[in-house]
């Protein structure tokens, strides 16, 4: 989900990320829309994250547990690795 308003990493339009990302790292799968995760036009799918587990995204690559039946078990922040992640990932697939 591209989204502009993490150091205007994404100033471009949704035609023209998608044409980036194609070129520079051989993307083939389909993009979602380009979005705002902070202020008023927030999409509806980060205003329920952040309803969720609240507090504005600071910085890209903030990262949401989610479980099978689409509740939100747990944020972290971009310095989080997902290796750091894993065991939560495998608690919560009773794996």
């Amino acid at each position: 989900m591209p989204c502009n308003q993490f150091g205007a990493q994404e100033p471009g339009t949704e035609a023209e990320i998608q044409e980036f990302v194609r070129t520079k790292y051989d993307v083939s799968f389909p993009m979602f829309a380009k979005i705002e995760v902070n202020g008023p036009a927030t999409c509806e799918l980060y205003q329920y994250l952040k309803e969720s587990k609240p507090g504005d995204i600071a910085w890209n690559f903030t990262k949401f547990l989610v479980d099978g039946d689409g509740n939100v078990v747990e944020r972290f922040e971009p310095k989080v690795t997902p290796e750091e992640i894993e065991p939560k990932i495998r608690e919560l697939l009773g794996a």
